[in-house]
């Protein structure tokens, strides 16, 4: 077997897959969880900000806004 000197068929990416808004997105579910948990520590037990406001939040973080930034890809 002979090895090709051609080392563009090696390559596993182009280049760095994250851009900017990649990690913008990022930020913004990184500060939606911030804000879901000291809406969750600030209220209440039987408060509306801590019974539902902060899980929505904290669910838009995990499971919306953090994947998507990861999953984004700019054409």
């Amino acid at each position: 077997m002979t090895r090709k000197d051609n080392h563009d068929d090696d390559r596993l990416f182009e280049g760095w897959a994250f851009g900017n808004k990649n990690y913008f997105l990022f930020g913004a579910g990184l500060s939606l969880l911030i804000i879901g948990y000291v809406f969750m520590a600030s209220g209440d037990v039987n408060s509306f900000q801590s019974l539902t406001l902060a899980p929505i939040l904290l669910f838009l973080g995990y499971i919306v806004v953090i994947p998507i930034a990861l999953v984004y890809r700019e054409k």
